[in-house]
């Protein structure tokens, strides 16, 4: 793809999700947005912390792809190594995770992930902005660029990482509120929490491994683990 292209398709994401983030932030304002939001904030669900991410990861693409326009630098090498562990380690696996398991959740019982008392608070854009967009955003991002995938040791550490973060925060906000983020972890024993949480990280781990096959099989052998580079 056009490096122009790729640079215009950039800044549409960033304001995309710079969009979506401000529209929620307001929205928690709300007095609808204050019931969903109450004890923990909007922070507390992936799928927004997933937004945040997002813009997060677009800002950087957008900036390494002006860096290099204005500078005619082929390679900023700090900020695109960067680049690429977001959305290899996060941005993709995290995106593809959100997509996957709330509308498997939602096909198997809404109720244990967005109950339906929510159709009349949310609009049915935001829903699918949130848990809808985001997978074929990730996948065009595979087919627009090729990414340098650091090792697995590293890539599946940090998400690793991430998720443990995650999954205090979750632990910590019952401890604190007496409630849970989601209705489904109200239906679980402590066992059948931990082994939500241990089979939720192997999924991703999967997603990640995925991720790297993807990368492999539309930009091949041009594309190994860093540690490889010189």
């Amino acid at each position: 793809m056009p490096k122009t292209f790729t640079c215009m398709y950039h800044i549409l994401v960033l304001n995309w999700f710079i969009f979506l983030n401000l529209y929620i932030s307001q929205f928690g304002k709300s007095k609808d947005g204050s019931k969903i939001f109450a004890n923990g904030g909007q922070w507390k669900y992936l799928t927004i912390l997933n937004m945040l991410l997002q813009a997060i990861f677009y800002g950087v693409a957008c900036l390494d792809d002006v860096l290099k326009r204005i500078s005619g630098r082929k390679d900023i090498k700090f900020l695109t190594a960067f680049r690429d562990l977001l959305f290899t380690a996060l941005a993709f696996p995290v995106s593809t995770f959100v997509f996957l398991g709330f509308w498997t959740l939602f096909h198997y019982n809404r109720e244990l992930i967005y109950p339906k008392v929510l159709d009349d608070i949310l609009p049915v854009w935001l829903n699918h902005a949130m848990h809808t967009s985001i997978l074929p955003v990730s996948l065009v991002e595979v087919i627009l660029r090729p990414y340098h995938y650091p090792s697995k040791k590293i890539g599946l550490s940090l998400l690793a990482a991430s998720a443990l973060a995650y999954i205090s925060r979750v632990l910590w906000h019952h401890t604190k509120t007496g409630t849970w983020v989601y209705p489904v972890f109200e239906k679980l024993s402590p066992l059948g929490l931990a082994t939500f949480f241990f089979l939720s990280y192997i999924f991703t781990a999967n997603l990640y491994l995925l991720g790297e096959k993807l990368n492999h099989w539309k930009w091949g052998d041009m594309m190994q683990p860093q540690k490889k580079r010189k």
